[in-house]
C-alpha cells in the first residue's frame, strides 16, 4: 500500500511533540508488510532518516515552469531528492503561477518553521501538494495536523483517493478555549472533508465529535508511543552536580502547558522541603512572566530557566532530574512523560492529559490542583521507596508503548477506509 502523508516538521529538525510523533508513527507503519511511505514537509535539511520511507520537500517542488539543466539541478536538490524527481513534477504543473515569488527552479520558498506569515505558507504548501498529488502514485493521502489539512483536501480532490487527517491538537487545546476562527474553520473543514478521523487520544476524540461536530463512527483514537533509546541516549551520564532533588518541568512556557500551575506547587514544595530545585526547560511566550512569578513567590534561587532544548539536550536534562511534571491545561497527548519514564525518571501529570488514558505508573492530578501536585512532589522527592517504585514500573510499562503497534492500528484503518471507497 502507497500512502502520500502531508506533515510539517520531521526530525532532526523539530519544534515540538508533532515531529517526535511523526518519526515515530511512519517508522512504525513501516514496520508493516508493504506499505510504501512518501511523505511531504515544507523544507528538509537533508539530514532527515529516508531509510524507511521517501521525504519530499514543497521547497524543492517546482511550480512555474523552469528550463533548467539537470547538472544545476542535481548541484542545487540532490542533497535533498533524486533531481529526476524535479522533472517528474516539472511536467505535472497544473497552472499558470508564474505571478508568484518563485526562486530560479520555479519553486516556493518554505520557513520550514511557524512563521507570522502561517496562514499564506499553509496556502502555498497546499499549492504545491497540487503538483505531487498529480505526480505521485499512492491508495490513501494522511495529512497530520491542521496545517496541512488544506494539502489533503486538494490532493483528495484531485486524486479521489481517500483521506485520513491525524488530529494532533485541536485549537481548543491551543488556546484554553479562546479559539481562532481562522484555524477552528481549517480544522473543521479538514475533518469535514476526511473520510476517517485519526485522533492521539481518547480526550482528542470526544474533542472532535463535540466541538467539531463529527460522526463518532468517523473518529479513532490511537495513542501515541516512544522510539526505544538508542545505545547514544542510554550512555549519556547523569550529569546532575548537586544534591539536591531536581523536579523538571519540559516544553513549551505557553498558556496550553500551566507552567504557572509548576511554579505555585514549587513554592509550596520550598515551604517544606527546601533542598529542592527546580528547572522550567523550554521557551514559550510566557517564559518572562513565569521568571518574574518565580521573582514574586521569591523562589527564584531554586529556579533554573534553560530556554528551548531538543534532541540529546532533552536527555541529559531528564538524566539529571529526579522528578518530571506536565501540569498541561490541555494535552491531547503528551509524549515527554513517556521520554521521562524510559529514563526511569518518576513522572506526575495532568488527569487532562491524553497520555494519562493509557499510564498508570504515573501520578495523575488535576492541572488546577497546586495542593495535590505539590504534595505528590514533596511525597516523591521525600520517600525513597516511592521514588523508586515509580522510576521502576513506569519504565517497565512505557517500554511496552511501542510505535510498532500505532502503525499496525493506522494500517488497518487505512484497511478499511479503502475498503469503503
Amino acid at each position: 500500500m502507497k500512502a502520500l502523508m502531508f506533515g510539517w516538521e520531521f526530525p532532526p529538525h523539530i519544534l515540538g511533540g508533532l515531529g517526535t510523533a511523526s518519526f515515530g508513527l511512519t517508522r512504525g507503519m513501516a514496520m508493516q508488510p508493504d506499505m510504501d511511505i512518501t511523505f511531504v514537509i515544507p523544507k528538509p535539511w537533508g539530514d532527515e532518516d529516508q531509510s524507511f520511507l521517501k521525504i519530499i520537500g514543497a521547497c524543492n517542488t517546482p511550480i512555474a515552469w523552469r528550463d533548467v539543466h539537470m547538472d544545476y539541478v542535481s548541484s542545487r536538490l540532490s542533497k535533498y531528492m533524486d533531481p529526476q524527481i524535479y522533472y517528474t513534477y516539472r511536467d505535472h504543473i497544473y497552472a499558470d503561477f508564474n505571478y508568484m515569488h518563485v526562486n530560479d527552479l520555479g519553486c516556493i520558498e518554505f520557513s520550514g518553521r511557524y512563521p507570522d506569515n502561517l496562514l499564506e505558507e499553509i496556502n502555498n504548501y497546499s499549492i504545491v501538494a497540487g503538483v505531487i498529488g498529480r505526480a505521485e502514485q499512492y491508495d490513501i493521502i494522511h495529512a497530520h495536523d491542521w496545517l496541512t489539512y488544506p494539502a489533503g483536501i486538494h490532493a483528495k480532490n484531485i486524486s479521489g483517493k481517500p483521506l485520513v487527517i491525524h488530529v494532533h491538537a485541536t485549537d481548543y487545546d491551543r488556546s484554553r478555549g479562546n479559539v481562532n476562527p481562522n484555524v477552528y474553520a481549517i480544522e473543521k473543514n479538514g475533518m469535514d472533508y476526511a473520510d476517517h478521523i485519526i485522533t492521539v487520544s481518547n480526550l482528542t476524540r470526544q474533542t472532535v465529535i463535540e466541538k467539531y461536530h463529527q460522526d463518532p463512527f468517523k473518529v479513532t483514537t490511537v495513542h501515541n508511543a516512544v522510539e526505544p533509546l538508542s545505545p547514544d541516549i542510554l550512555s549519556i551520564p547523569d550529569k546532575k552536580g548537586v544534591k539536591d532533588k531536581v523536579i523538571t518541568f519540559l516544553g513549551r512556557i505557553t498558556m496550553q502547558k500551566g507552567p504557572e500551575y509548576f511554579i505555585e506547587a514549587a513554592a509550596k514544595v520550598l515551604a517544606k522541603s527546601p533542598n529542592a530545585r527546580f528547572v522550567m526547560a523550554g521557551s514559550g511566550d510566557m517564559m518572562d512572566q513565569m521568571i518574574r512569578l518565580a521573582a514574586a513567590r521569591n523562589i527564584s534561587d531554586r529556579f533554573h530557566f534553560t530556554g528551548f532544548m531538543k534532541g540529546k539536550q532533552v536527555y541529559e536534562v531528564l538524566k539529571a532530574s529526579d522528578m518530571y511534571v506536565m501540569p498541561s491545561v490541555s494535552e491531547p497527548f503528551g509524549i515527554s512523560p513517556l521520554e521521562a519514564m524510559q529514563c526511569g525518571v518518576p513522572s506526575i501529570i495532568s488527569k487532562q492529559s491524553g497520555c494519562a488514558e493509557i499510564l498508570d505508573y504515573a501520578v495523575k492530578v488535576d492541572y488546577w490542583d497546586i495542593e495535590a501536585m505539590a504534595d505528590a512532589m514533596y511525597s516523591i522527592i521525600t520517600y525513597p521507596a516511592m521514588h523508586e517504585f515509580l522510576k521502576v514500573e513506569g519504565k517497565n510499562e512505557v517500554d511496552n508503548i511501542k510505535w510498532e503497534y500505532a502503525g499496525q492500528k493506522v494500517c488497518n484503518i487505512y484497511d478499511q477506509v479503502i475498503s469503503k471507497k
